[in-house]
């Protein structure tokens, strides 16, 4: 177990997207984040008490949560040192980064010697099966993109918290790091061997008989060159019988490719449903999410109606508008 409340960790950071997982704990998660820790030459803030690592342990905070992403995902110098220094001032570590905490020596031999424990988000379980297909008992809801990190997280936990004020039954699977944080379960995808990405879902979103939904948080998009293969493996393994498309409208291009575009929004929802119909051929798509924080909302929202008009589905941005259009839709002729 993770302890918390937590330090969020924001360090040198100064795009917004690479501290996606910090962010993502303080907006849904409120009630175990504390404060923030960030360098003089960070610009980014997360409106929360900016705090030094002996403060956050004076005010509670029992973990720093480097909730930060980078090219490779690398345990960087200035992390490590900032992370010794934690540890120095009492907290344990927590991070979701592809190079392992308990890799690098230095930390390992500090967290012995001072009795701190370092936890690694992206370790998948060792027994996670082979998918096999089989139709299970259930409802699923999947949240796919036309690309990364266009707000598939943030759509599937505003989904869960509607079904949930409207007496439905509704469970948040997690498959990243920050949803695992968020949720305190999960699988990170990105960290399983391809074979078994349909299984790890299977295994993490079981039959299920009470009539409630599991809402499953979507990965990458099948028009990444990148990632599409960790998207594919999640189509099949969710077998959803809904779908909802999330999307950037003001991203220039494919996230990390200026090379290639975004596609169109009718031609991805029709390649999500011909993959998904491999395991599921009932499956539908019940709405679009659209990220529109950076629009003034007088634009955001005539966005929406527009969208929603060319494609004939229920169309919102689920953070700033919320998402009741597209559970009256999921809940409408939903299947039994």
């Amino acid at each position: 177990m993770i302890e918390t409340p937590y330090l969020l960790y924001l360090g040198h950071s100064n795009d917004a997207a690479d501290i996606k997982t910090s962010r993502g704990l303080a907006v849904f998660r409120p009630d175990i984040s504390v404060g923030e820790y960030r360098h003089d030459d960070c610009g980014l803030t997360l409106g929360l008490p900016r705090m030094d690592f002996a403060a956050a342990r004076a005010a509670g905070a029992r973990t720093l949560v480097l909730g930060i992403a980078n090219a490779g995902g690398k345990l960087g110098e200035d992390l490590i040192v900032d992370a010794l220094a934690a540890m120095e001032a009492g907290l344990d570590i927590a991070s979701g980064l592809h190079q392992r905490l308990n890799a690098v020596p230095r930390l390992t031999e500090a967290a012995a010697r001072l009795g701190r424990a370092l936890h690694d988000v992206r370790d998948p379980r060792p027994d996670i099966p082979v998918g096999n297909g089989k139709r299970r008992a259930g409802k699923r809801l999947l949240t796919v993109g036309t690309d990364c990190s266009v707000g598939k997280m943030y759509t599937t936990l505003c989904l869960a918290s509607a079904l949930e004020k409207r007496g439905v039954a509704a469970d948040f699977r997690a498959t990243g790091q920050t949803g695992i944080l968020v949720a305190g379960d999960g699988v990170p995808l990105d960290a399983v061997v391809a074979d078994f990405i349909s299984g790890a879902i299977e295994q993490i979103s079981p039959a299920r008989t009470d009539g409630g939904w599991d809402l499953i948080e979507g990965q990458g998009s099948l028009y990444h060159p990148s990632f599409a293969g960790v998207s594919m493996g999640l189509l099949h393994g969710a077998q959803p019988d809904a779908l909802v498309l999330c999307h950037d409208p003001v991203r220039p291009h494919m996230r990390g490719l200026p090379h290639y575009a975004l596609p169109d929004l009718a031609e991805c929802l029709e390649a999500n449903l011909r993959a998904a119909r491999l395991t599921n051929a009932d499956v539908r798509v019940v709405g679009i999410a659209l990220n529109t924080s950076a629009m003034p909302e007088d634009e955001a929202i005539a966005l929406c109606a527009k969208t929603e008009a060319a494609l004939g589905l229920p169309t919102s941005d689920p953070y700033r508008f919320g998402v009741e259009a597209i559970v009256d839709q999921l809940l409408h002729d939903e299947p039994a």
